[in-house]
């Protein structure tokens, strides 16, 4: 199978490497800026690339929404089997995708789009085809948990953790989409299609990391907890699907804590199978490039679909999925919570609320944060 890759960045060039090598598998053409075209199997036109005859297969690692989308379109449309490992564009347009790939006849494949090398929608969609999936979630986003690591484990404050995550590359330079748990919602989005059939695109509850400071960690710690940023999602009694990312904490002794650097734990739950557990290397040129192989192995073994072409937009609803918070906010705003227990440190509260909702917490907080109180929340777990 010949494959043209779209793209010549991190990812491209490690999708290129690992094609030379990879059996039953030859890299054809690369798509590239204009300008850049200084080698024979380089083009500038995905044209080209579409009306060629001898490329079988098109991997798409160029990110972003546009000409992504165009670009993907066009390849699917001229009949080429597409693979790629953009999570924005798959959220954003993956049905429309889907059904274009089995119109067409041809595969759609994109476990690189969440967890790098971990294969967690590549098992995920071979359990869903033989098993109900009653839950997926876990750390699916390695520059967070690298921060988080580093300010628990080696007490760096939030600004230190991030200024390490940009030096080593692990954050961009705007990181707002990985610190906001924007990137890890847009995979959690994903695993619901794969398990559910339904992809949420509104309703979510999202909140990040930006809120924790060292002097909540040295709480936690003397607590014997461990803060991670977690994903959940799952389907509801009534068929609705709940989607949600925040920090949450846990025991010291959770498999998750035991997540260090910037290490990915996808996991999920099924009814006969219980819990499967995944964790790796979550992202990087040769983790992302060997998912991106992988699915273009796939495809050459007669594997087509990961999203189905009914896949249908849903809401999320989170309403009904109650958890215990551990909440800190300025001492005047004590009361805006209900706490079952709560202790004052200087001019802020710290405590552990009843159960509620998840959409109610992050509403509450969004809330305070409105009329400018300071305010961090994280889920208790385990």
């Amino acid at each position: 199978m010949k494959v043209s890759v779209l793209g010549y960045g991190t990812v491209g060039v490690g999708v290129c490497s690992m094609l030379e090598a990879a059996p039953g598998l030859e890299l054809r053409y690369v798509l590239v800026r204009p300008g850049k075209a200084d080698k024979p199997f380089k083009v500038t036109s995905i044209e080209e690339i579409c009306a060629d005859p001898e490329t079988d297969a098109v991997a798409e690692v160029m990110g972003g929404l546009e000409p992504a989308y165009s670009y993907v379109s066009a390849a699917l449309r001229a009949g080429k089997h597409v693979v790629t490992s953009n999570k924005a564009l798959v959220a954003a347009h993956g049905p429309e995708l889907a059904s274009l790939a089995a119109e067409k006849g041809v595969g759609f494949l994109f476990s690189a789009a969440c967890g790098g090398a971990v294969p967690f929608l590549h098992n995920l969609a071979l359990a869903a085809e033989s098993d109900r999936i009653l839950s997926i979630g876990g750390i699916l986003n390695g520059t967070t948990n690298f921060m988080l690591d580093a300010m628990q484990r080696r007490s760096m404050d939030y600004a230190e953790a991030l200024r390490e995550a940009q030096y080593l590359g692990y954050a961009e330079a705007d990181p707002t989409a990985d610190v906001s748990g924007l990137d890890a919602l847009r995979k959690i989005m994903l695993g619901c299609a794969v398990a559910y059939d339904k992809l949420p695109c509104d309703g979510f509850s999202l909140e990040g990391i930006e809120s924790v400071t060292a002097e909540d960690v040295k709480h936690f710690q003397a607590k014997d907890l461990v803060l991670r940023l977690l994903v959940s999602g799952g389907e509801s009694e009534n068929g609705s699907i709940y989607a949600f990312v925040q920090p949450c904490l846990l025991p010291a002794s959770s498999p998750e804590a035991s997540v260090l650097n910037n290490f990915n734990m996808a996991k999920y739950r099924g009814e006969n199978a219980g819990d499967i557990i995944f964790i790796g290397q979550g992202a990087g040129r040769f983790p992302t490039a060997s998912a991106v192989v992988r699915d273009i192995s796939d495809i050459l073994h007669g594997r087509r679909e990961m999203m189905k072409a009914s896949c249908v937009r849903v809401a999320a609803d989170n309403s009904a999925v109650k958890k215990r918070y551990y909440v800190r906010l300025p001492e005047v705003c004590a009361d805006s919570l209900p706490f079952a227990e709560k202790e004052l440190d200087g001019n802020v509260v710290r405590g552990v609320t009843e159960e509620i909702a998840v959409t109610e917490m992050h509403a509450k907080a969004k809330e305070l944060r409105l009329g400018g109180a300071a305010v961090f929340f994280a889920a208790m777990e385990g």
